[in-house]
């Protein structure tokens, strides 16, 4: 774990001996993997110190000294802020994770109308807190999904965080409720999925389609009810994957009309339960786990943190 620490709007980091010979155009560019338009920006707008004085990007780095940035300045506030509750998994200065409640859209679709949705209520926590930046959306869920979902609270934690979601450096475990006693009882569903040309918002698997990888393990069966509790997870994020997966292979999410799922429950029996990453300041791997929220329950005597 790195030594951090914050000074007002600057991040302190102690550069540890295996940093020692890099230059901060290699820790920006290799460790960092920052867009090359941001770092520009970080150079240009001296946002860089090395024991307080202004950096000089090409000198290798000696391990214990300080690199300072400047993270956390104040910004103009592009989403309205709205007061809703919100359940908080992880916090620290430059991430958030929320339990997102299901029949929530994650963001707003016109930012002048529609004031109701996640970033709106995170936009509300961070300046409720005296911090006046904007919150960054790293991933998304669907309405009608619950469970852990990743913010950004700075520029360059959000490039950061974006780049690690692209490149599969951030797990995320979903719960899933469906039809049918599901075999084999572990599998990888690696189908294309595209857009259907008769739904303006559903997706199908189409040979032309993007690639996509969802890997599966059954966790608990009723038989008598004829249906599955399964473990799935991503090597790729296309819209509705796990949905179009599950319903391709013949076992559809309850609850998930859209895909031919028997509206047994009120929504889609999708979870995401479990965010694991290792944090691009700190290298402390965080694990969070999202408990259910749904009253009445869904998934039943499922224990969250055994996935």
């Amino acid at each position: 774990m790195l030594n951090i620490m914050r000074l007002g709007e600057w991040f302190q980091l102690t550069v540890p001996l295996e940093w020692e010979g890099k230059t901060v155009t290699g820790i920006f560019r290799d460790v960092w993997e920052a867009p090359k338009k941001l770092t520009h920006t970080f150079r240009m707008e001296q946002k860089v110190l090395i024991n307080g004085d202004r950096a000089n990007w090409n000198i290798p780095l000696v391990e214990g000294s300080k690199l300072q940035m400047k993270l956390f300045e104040e910004e103009i506030i592009e989403i309205i802020p709205n007061y809703i509750e919100i359940d908080i998994l992880f916090e620290d200065d430059h991430l958030l994770i929320i339990n997102k409640p299901p029949f929530m859209n994650t963001h707003p679709n016109d930012p002048n109308r529609d004031q109701d949705t996640l970033v709106n209520a995170v936009q509300f926590y961070l300046q409720s807190k005296g911090e006046d930046r904007n919150i960054r959306q790293v991933h998304r869920l669907d309405r009608d999904t619950s469970g852990a979902i990743l913010f950004a609270k700075h520029a360059l934690a959000g490039a950061i965080m974006d780049n690690m979601l692209l490149k599969r450096k951030m797990k995320r475990t979903y719960l899933a409720l469906v039809h049918g006693v599901v075999k084999p009882r572990k599998g990888i569903i690696n189908k294309p999925i595209g857009r259907d040309r008769h739904h303006p918002t559903k997706r199908r698997v189409s040979l032309t389609g993007q690639d996509a990888t969802t890997h599966y393990i059954v966790v608990k069966e009723d038989k008598e009810k004829q249906q599955s509790y399964l473990k799935c997870w991503l090597d790729t994020g296309r819209t509705h994957q796990i949905r179009v997966h599950l319903s391709y292979l013949g076992h559809a999410l309850i609850g998930d009309t859209l895909y031919g799922g028997k509206p047994i429950v009120k929504r889609q029996a999708l979870h995401a339960a479990k965010l694991e990453f290792t944090h691009p300041f700190t290298e402390e791997y965080i694990v969070c786990h999202a408990p259910f929220l749904d009253k009445p329950v869904i998934f039943k005597d499922i224990d969250i943190y055994s996935l």
